[in-house]
């Protein structure tokens, strides 16, 4: 694709007496802000076309005026006093070749390849337990026993990853509810904030309730709204516990997402009874281990999932949260149409290089007619 970078020289210059001004400068503040397509043919920059407009003007004016008019190298002694003994051959060529330029600087283009595509897309909230519970080591990884956030985080991220057309936001919670990151195409940052991920960053607790409500909020579009259901969005609940703080109950934020036309999928993390929990010293070192009860209050997510229209999952060992994920990711796309011109073939040369020679044939057939006859 050729380019074209304008310097502040001018192109090309019009003298009337005093009045000395450059093409260039005058360059629209708005050129390659829109485009024009015309079957197979596209203008990149149309606004230089309006720069045509000065042509009949620039002529009318060089009739009226006694003196020379500048328009390009040689141009000067293109003048006569008398329309009678002058020549139209270099003002037809000269007009020609400045016609052929700016409609080269529009920068005209061949669409090769245009076709109407179709893809799909959803906007994703996850959101994600961080409270200490899920330090619990009842994973596997191997023969290596690891916690729940250490299970989760490396599933997290293939869902993410496997979805490059969807925005996906994260919002976290455990005593309080926080955006992690909002709606957003960077899947390869949003990774990043995965990894980043641990317990301790806000008080304790199991604000289930908080982290739906926030997670539903941050999915708040009116472009996407349709009678005040909102369209191609879910949220995905990854908890291991009850709910036992905050200021929503996990219903009342359900009930917010069934009147939104939002689904919900909840994920519950972790086995039942007695799991290791790791004792640590005041430096974080872990020096022990006490088991403790596992509190997850999965009929709670059962009906926070029928609710909304979403599914409940039980990811009681690794292969079964990523089962959890595949299901969701299974989950009916939305689709829209969008065209895209996949590949255009500049014709700035085809345009350019004959308006350069019709500029240099009208200065030689004024050097020729004024050159002194023997």
């Amino acid at each position: 694709m050729s380019h074209l970078e304008l310097s502040h020289s001018p192109l090309f210059s019009l003298d009337f007496g005093p009045l000395v001004f450059g093409v260039s400068s005058l360059a629209p503040a708005f050129v390659g802000v829109w485009t024009l397509d015309v079957w197979n043919f596209r203008v990149a920059d149309p606004a230089w076309l309006l720069a045509l407009l000065l042509i009949p003007l620039i002529l009318w004016l060089r009739r009226r005026r006694s003196v020379p008019v500048l328009l390009v190298p040689f141009a000067a002694a293109w003048h006569r006093p008398s329309l009678a003994s002058f020549s139209r051959w270099p003002t037809a060529l000269a007009v020609l070749g400045i016609v052929l330029l700016v409609v080269a600087l529009a920068r005209p283009q061949r669409v090769e390849d245009k076709r109407e595509i179709r893809t799909e897309g959803y906007d994703i909230m996850l959101a994600i337990d961080l409270s200490t519970s899920m330090l619990a080591e009842d994973y596997e990884r191997g023969d290596v026993r690891i916690n729940r956030l250490q299970a989760i985080k490396p599933v997290v991220q293939a869902f993410i990853t496997q979805r490059p057309s969807d925005r996906i936001g994260i919002v976290v919670f455990s005593g309080r509810a926080y955006t992690l990151a909002p709606l957003t195409f960077d899947h390869a940052w949003l990774g990043k904030q995965v990894e980043r991920l641990k317990t301790g960053l806000i008080e304790d607790g199991t604000a289930i309730g908080d982290g739906l409500g926030l997670a539903l909020t941050r999915l708040e579009q009116a472009a996407r709204d349709q009678a005040g259901r909102r369209q191609g969005a879910f949220v995905v609940l990854l908890t291991d516990g009850a709910n036992n703080r905050g200021t929503l109950e996990p219903l009342q934020s359900a009930a917010v997402a069934q009147s939104r036309g939002i689904p919900v999928y909840t994920i519950g993390a972790g086995r039942d009874g007695l799991v290791p929990y790791p004792v640590t010293d005041q430096a974080g070192n872990v020096i022990g281990y006490r088991r403790v009860a596992s509190d997850l209050d999965h009929n709670t997510l059962i009906e926070i999932a029928n609710l909304t229209g979403g599914r409940a999952y039980r990811a009681d060992d690794g292969q079964a949260i990523e089962s959890a994920f595949k299901a969701i990711d299974r989950a009916q796309k939305i689709e829209f149409q969008s065209k895209s011109f996949l590949l255009t073939t500049e014709l700035f040369a085809w345009l350019a290089a004959p308006g350069l020679a019709c500029l240099l044939l009208a200065g030689l057939f004024s050097s020729h007619r004024l050159a002194p006859r023997h």
